[in-house]
């Protein structure tokens, strides 16, 4: 059992969008018991904290990361390169480099094998280390959906994905993932298919479809969190009840008053996008690849902020799982895109990444804040946080993780070795004459991927 602690001389940032103050911390039996004065008066006998110099805040909480995708580079090798205890296995290490990242909690909303509830239980259970996690199991779609066209099955599963058709099959496969532990339901609402491609995703669910699946998991007490690109899958997902949005690019106005008349959370996990953008012609992206990703960020700015300043929460994810976004370096990046794109503050970003994502833990009012009677994830940060969101960005400022009050294991991981058959072989480039007999051929050549996330 961890002390009781008292954590003193650091400047506290409380995840609420309050500015710092120098404060006192007293933490006793996981929570947050007192703070200031009142910490001091009950600080006999606890063990003590110096963290003179340091920035205090909340650990931070990825409201979209996929632990057991373990940075495929496509979604051909999620569905046809693993293993399900393999995967469960490698996601537990993975899950230590989130820790090491400074976060502590985060939701995972759909896997291969629908296995992350069994990391989420073994976590819970103190098997092995990792975040507080909440998760889906496998996302449904109907035979037109998800992100990877005709790689997807018409039926069954394929990776993360459940293909489902007709009332009867919705319902018993929300009850059967309800049963075996889901935290969310998770729903494609969007998918792209491939003669129209053109069209970027498309709304490929009805409005009754949309409110069966929610009122079936709202009458079992499990909200449901919906993958929606586009304004009609925005507007029919906020109708029929979605309690939580990811992406919510391309809103009309319509979609946008659904949205913010019933305030419904949403994470736009632009994360991967940011990284194509910035970082695409190091990697040999195509310039107009680059510029597609960058529009999906561009026109979702003026309804976004429209949403953020009439109270829609809005909370950060990642999307980690994938390898333009690996796990451990970019989960404060979604922060740093709020503050560049959207006109956040930096601690509206930091209260986006902590105090709202309590609420894709199912935690809401629980974690992510420094306030009396709250579990004490707490993160102790080299520098001004609330000046440079991106100082998170390094691990080597990240100095202590607490969750629970409970300090975890942040030392650097042991090296992975390759795992056979794990990854998708490539032969390289096309091997044309005409690549041949060029005479210094462009080792930059853009990449052009047939499929995307």
């Amino acid at each position: 059992m961890q002390k009781n602690t008292i954590v003193r001389n650091g400047r506290v940032i409380d995840g609420t969008g309050a500015a710092p103050i120098a404060t006192s911390i007293l933490i006793k039996d996981g929570k947050i018991a007192a703070l200031g004065s009142t910490a001091e008066a009950q600080a006999e006998g606890v063990r003590v904290i110096d963290a003179s110099g340091q920035t205090v805040m909340p650990g931070l909480i990825d409201a979209h990361c996929h632990l057991a995708f373990d940075d495929a580079a496509s979604n051909a090798e999620i569905f046809h390169q693993r293993r399900d205890a393999l995967s469960a296995l490698v996601a537990s290490y993975n899950a230590r480099k989130l820790l090491r990242a400074g976060v502590t909690g985060v939701l995972d909303p759909d896997s291969t094998f629908e296995n992350m509830k069994d990391l989420r239980d073994a976590i819970d259970a103190n098997i092995v280390e990792g975040p507080r996690m909440s998760c889906g199991a496998y996302a449904l779609i109907n035979n037109l959906g998800g992100t990877a066209g005709t790689l997807i099955n018409d039926k069954g599963v394929t990776g993360y994905y459940k293909a489902v058709s007709g009332r009867d099959e919705i319902v018993a496969e929300i009850r059967r993932q309800i049963k075996h532990g889901a935290d969310w339901i998770k729903v494609h609402v969007t998918g792209v298919v491939p003669r129209m491609a053109h069209l970027g995703e498309v709304c490929v669910w009805t409005e009754d479809e949309l409110k069966l699946i929610c009122d079936t998991a709202h009458e079992l007490h499990t909200p449901v969190m919906g993958h929606c690109r586009g304004a009609e899958a925005t507007r029919r997902a906020a109708v029929a009840g979605f309690d939580l949005i990811f992406h919510a690019t391309a809103m009309d106005e319509a979609a946008l008053r659904e949205v913010i008349d019933r305030k419904i959370p949403i994470a736009p996990a632009l994360t991967f996008q940011a990284n194509m953008v910035d970082f695409g012609p190091r990697l040999g992206t195509s310039d107009n690849l680059i510029r597609l990703f960058e529009r999906e960020i561009t026109e979702s700015i003026e309804t976004l902020t429209e949403a953020h300043k009439a109270g829609v929460p809005i909370l950060c994810g990642s999307e980690s799982g994938f390898s333009l976004v690996p796990y451990g370096d970019w989960h404060y990046r979604e922060m740093e895109v709020l503050v560049k794109y959207f006109g956040f503050s930096p601690l509206e970003a930091i209260r986006s990444a902590t105090f709202e994502g309590g609420f894709a833990l199912r935690m809401q009012g629980r974690v992510g804040a420094i306030l009396e009677g709250y579990e004490a994830d707490i993160i102790f940060v080299n520098g001004r946080v609330e000046e440079d969101v991106t100082i998170l960005g390094n691990t080597d400022n990240i100095t202590r993780v607490m969750i629970g009050g409970v300090e975890k294991n942040i030392a650097p991981l042991p090296n992975r070795k390759p795992i056979t058959g794990w990854r998708l072989a490539s032969m390289g480039k096309k091997l044309t004459r005409d690549y041949i007999e060029v005479v210094n051929p462009d080792p930059n050549e853009p990449f052009n991927p047939e499929e995307l996330h």
